[in-house]
């Protein structure tokens, strides 16, 4: 599937001409439209930079003792990435309202706080107002949901669709995805036939000729069924566009589009207008409450809400209610409380639990307060995607730079899954540690090690590659084995994977570096075993 302008239709053009991968405006897309020549030249100078003057190819770290230190990795980074100073008012954002995030406890994780002053009546319909005016999305066009999270969303969606008479589910996924699970677990008992993309390896990017095959049918018949499509992948940070939405839609599919991997300013600029798909599934988790917690949301073009038909699970599986821990009128008389906790209540089977989540402050006014939103908004799109640019790109080089002394070339401690450095990637990385006998570390053990240093990672499983020519040979050097529930067996790669937040800064991933150094000595996962015993913990596997 060919773009505009000619070029494939994997991520946008360079030009300015073709719409981009999210279907409204990236940074990049913001700037051709004030001045394509200077587009072009922050295209250009990004390119440069990134590939010589960050890490240059004879300059390797072979131990953790040798790496620079954070003053002079930051001072470096802003000497490469000069527009990064620019960014500061993210940094300031972060101090003030967000200083749980300190190198002592670092996370990347939000706790933003949502002010409201209002009766609990008025709440849930200011509030649903507040996301939908967020995501710049009509309420003429869309109905929203609150669900506990996106595999409620999924699975609600899978419970509702007519899987009996329009009978394929087209997913889009380069890693194994519970909800999605989930979704092709349900659609199977309703007699789907369930399809993947499959990705090319070694980038990982959507294999073009195959999923175009999938997607377009001989046949007349209108009714194709569900395809379910992501913007950006959550593991790899690849970004794919959105132009395929189009063509299914073309075809004859339901479009479910899938933007929980997405930032919160990528996800208000998602451009509904033009390609509005029937169903979309946002996730507003790790932006409200203190755990960190959230709930995702379920959009329903109105358009399409006939074709649901109601779900034979329990009702309302995964539905969330806002509703007050106490109401006003149980404050006592007198009393100076004005803070009402709120609470999401949930009405999923496995759990009819509450759990603390939002905090409501009653000063008499009707203005609803999501922070985390508001912060979002006053940084904006191209600030926050720059500033993304700059860390994820630097993190990758930085880790590709740490290899073991004393082999041929330097063995790489890290390998890195996925889209290399580019301008216009996600800020999302997959990799794994490999030991000095060429070994995976286990991924779960690297994320192990990695709480106790208060880093923050992911485990994750590339699934659904696609091997061809020159790559053929590596598909039984690097896929892995393993035996799911019954009689599958899926094929693909465990992976450790970091991902960035909109107030990530220098020091969240200079610490990150600094922990991966530390498997260049051979004996750092033993000694931090035996530092767990010295500190009389109780003994678990690693």
């Amino acid at each position: 599937m060919a773009s505009p302008c000619g070029t494939e239709s994997s991520g946008g053009c360079c030009n300015g001409c073709c719409p981009n991968p999210f279907g409204g405006l990236t940074e990049f897309h913001l700037l051709a439209q004030k001045s394509p020549t200077t587009a072009l030249s922050a295209r250009k100078e990004f390119d440069v930079v990134t590939t010589c003057a960050l890490f240059p190819t004879n300059v390797h770290f072979t131990n953790h003792e040798s790496i620079p230190s954070l003053e002079e990795s930051y001072s470096n980074f802003t000497k490469v990435f000069t527009e990064y100073s620019k960014t500061d008012e993210a940094d300031q954002i972060r101090s003030q309202h967000y200083f749980h995030l300190s190198s002592l406890n670092q996370s990347v994780r939000l706790n933003s706080r949502m002010q409201y002053g209002s009766e609990e009546s008025d709440l849930e319909f200011r509030f649903r107002r507040r996301i939908m005016d967020f995501m710049n999305i009509s309420e003429d066009d869309y109905t929203m949901v609150f669900t506990a999270n996106q595999s409620s969303a999924f699975k609600l969606l899978a419970e509702s669709y007519p899987f009996y008479s329009n009978k394929n589910l087209l997913t889009v996924y380069d890693h194994e995805n519970e909800a999605v699970e989930a979704m092709v677990e349900s659609s199977k008992k309703k007699g789907a036939r369930v399809k993947t993309a499959e990705f090319s390896w070694p980038d990982l990017t959507i294999h073009s000729a195959k999923l175009m095959k999938k997607l377009v049918s001989k046949s007349k018949k209108r009714k194709k069924g569900l395809f379910a499509f992501p913007l950006q992948s959550r593991v790899s940070g690849v970004r794919y566009s959105y132009l395929w939405m189009s063509l299914a839609q073309e075809n004859g599919w339901h479009v479910l589009l899938d933007a929980t991997a997405l930032g919160l300013k990528d996800m208000d600029t998602l451009g509904l207008s033009l390609f509005k798909p029937d169903f979309l599934i946002c996730s507003f988790y790790k932006i409200f409450g203190e755990n960190p917690s959230g709930f995702g949301c379920l959009f329903i073009k109105k358009s399409s809400a006939s074709v649901l038909e109601s779900s034979n699970g329990p009702a309302s599986v995964g539905i969330v209610s806002l509703v007050p821990a106490m109401r006003p009128s149980q404050v006592p008389e007198g009393s100076t409380f004005t803070g009402v906790e709120m609470e999401l209540e949930t009405t999923n089977e496995l759990t009819k639990s509450k759990t603390r989540e939002i905090s409501m402050i009653d000063d008499g006014k009707t203005k609803l307060q999501c922070k985390g939103l508001d912060d979002a908004d006053s940084l904006g799109l191209i600030l926050i995607t720059h500033r993304a640019r700059c860390l994820i790109n630097w993190l990758m080089k930085a880790l590709t730079s740490l290899r073991y002394p004393y082999s041929e070339d330097g063995f790489l401690l890290v390998r890195i899954y996925g889209a290399d450095v580019m301008f216009d990637r996600g800020p999302a990385v997959a990799f794994n540690i490999f030991g000095w006998n060429g070994e995976k570390v286990e991924p779960a053990l690297v994320q192990k090690l990695a709480d106790r240093y208060n880093i923050s990672l992911s485990c994750g499983f590339l699934a659904n590659i696609s091997f061809s020519g020159k790559s053929e040979e590596e598909r039984e050097r690097v896929l892995e084995r393993r035996s799911g529930e019954g009689d599958r067996n899926d094929s693909g790669i465990s992976v450790v994977t970091a991902a960035l937040g909109f107030l990530t800064n220098f020091e969240d991933i200079y610490r990150l570096w600094a922990f991966v150094s530390r498997f260049l000595d051979a004996d750092f996962v033993e000694k931090e075993r035996w530092r767990y015993l010295a500190l009389n913990q109780k003994t678990i596997e690693i």
